[in-house]
C-alpha cells in the first residue's frame, strides 16, 4: 500500500515529525503540491494526506487506486465528497483538535481591539514613555469586556469553548446555529438579525457551506453596533470582504480581526488589506505546535484505522 503526502509544509517544518504517519506504509513526501501536479504526484497510489490540495472528480479519474483521502484538517471542502464515494474512495477528517488554539486567537483579536497591546507597545518603543512627565499615558482608547455582549455563530466545540472563556470575562453570551436543540448549557439562541444587532463582537465559528457563503455581508453587517467588531477564525468565505471593508472604512463596524480570507494565500487586491481597523493574522490560528502535534496524531490514528478495515472520521 502506498502513500502520498502532497502538502507537508502546512502542518510542518520540521518542527514536528510526520513520523508517526510515514511509518505506516510506504510512504512519499512533497512540502508543497501545485493543484495541477495533484493526479500526477498521486499517480497509482493508494491513499493521500492533504490539507488544501484540491481532490476532485479529475483527480479520481486520473487516480484509480486511490481508495483513502486523509485530511489535515477538520473542513474538507477541498474535497469533492460526491466524487470520492463514486469511487469507492473512502474521506476521514480531524474534528475538534484545534477548539482550544482556535478559541485562544479568537480572544487574542479581541483583546488587542480591547486593549490595543501592540500600540502601546510601539508607542513605548518609539520613546513616548521616556518623554512623557505623568506616570501614565492613556490616549489610545481601551474598553473592558465585562459585561459586553459576544454573539458566537455556529456553536460546535470551537463555538462552546469560546463561550466558556467569554463568561470567564463575565461577557453575556447568545448564539445563532443551526441546530439550537443541540445548546444545553443554557446559552440563548437567537435569529442572526438579533445577534448582529445586539452583539458587541460578533463571532464565526460554523463551516463554510453553499448556504451561509458571504452569510456577513453589507445587509447583516448593517445591523451591527457602530461600535461593534467582527472576528472571523473559521473560513474566510463566510465573509462578504469587499462589504466588510467599507463597512470598516466608513465606520459602519468599530473593527475587525481576521484568520481567514477567501483567498490564501492573501492577493494582493484582496479589499481586506490597508482597511481600517483590521487585525489580520494568516491563518494560524489552529497552528500551536502542541494543536499541530496532536493533529498529525490523528491523522496517523485515522489511517491506521482504515488500514485495519474500520475507518473513522468518515466525512463521506
Amino acid at each position: 500500500m502506498r502513500l502520498v503526502i502532497l502538502d507537508a509544509e502546512t502542518v510542518t517544518r520540521n518542527d514536528v515529525s510526520l513520523e508517526g504517519i510515514t511509518a505506516l506504509t510506504d510512504s512519499t513526501v512533497y512540502g508543497y503540491t501545485p493543484n495541477d501536479k495533484v493526479a500526477e504526484l498521486i499517480g497509482d497510489a493508494d491513499a493521500v494526506i492533504c490539507n488544501k490540495c484540491l481532490i476532485t472528480e479529475q483527480v479520481f479519474e486520473s487516480c484509480p487506486n486511490l481508495k483513502y483521502v486523509g485530511l489535515f484538517a477538520t473542513g474538507y471542502n477541498n474535497v469533492d465528497l460526491k466524487a470520492a464515494s463514486w469511487h469507492g474512495a473512502v474521506v476521514c477528517n480531524v474534528p475538534s483538535y484545534s477548539t482550544d488554539a482556535v478559541a485562544q486567537h479568537t480572544f487574542s483579536l479581541i483583546l488587542e481591539h480591547y486593549n490595543r497591546t501592540a500600540e502601546y507597545t510601539r508607542t513605548v518603543a518609539e520613546g513616548a514613555w521616556v518623554n512623557y512627565k505623568l506616570f501614565s499615558y492613556f490616549g489610545i482608547p481601551t474598553f473592558e469586556l465585562a459585561g459586553k455582549t459576544v454573539g458566537i455563530i455556529g456553536y460546535g466545540a470551537i463555538g462552546r469553548k469560546v463561550a466558556e472563556i467569554a463568561r470567564a470575562f463575565s461577557m453575556q453570551v447568545k448564539a445563532y446555529t443551526r441546530s439550537p436543540a443541540k445548546v444545553t448549557d443554557g446559552t440563548p439562541c437567537v435569529s442572526l438579525e438579533e445577534l448582529m444587532s445586539t452583539s458587541d463582537i460578533v463571532t464565526l465559528h460554523c463551516p463554510l457551506t453553499d448556504e451561509n457563503r458571504k452569510m456577513i455581508n453589507a445587509s447583516t453587517l448593517a445591523l451591527m453596533k457602530p461600535t461593534a467588531i467582527l472576528i472571523n477564525t473559521a473560513r474566510g468565505g463566510l465573509v462578504d470582504e469587499e462589504a466588510l471593508a467599507k463597512a470598516l472604512n466608513s465606520g459602519a463596524v468599530a473593527g475587525a480581526g481576521i484568520d481567514t480570507l477567501t483567498f490564501e494565500p492573501m492577493r494582493s487586491d484582496c479589499p481586506l488589506l490597508g482597511a481600517r481597523n483590521c487585525l489580520i493574522t494568516p491563518h494560524v490560528a489552529w497552528a500551536p505546535i502542541e494543536t499541530r502535534e496532536r493533529l498529525l496524531k490523528r491523522v496517523a490514528a485515522n489511517l491506521q484505522a482504515w488500514l485495519e478495515g474500520r475507518p473513522i472520521n468518515v466525512v463521506n
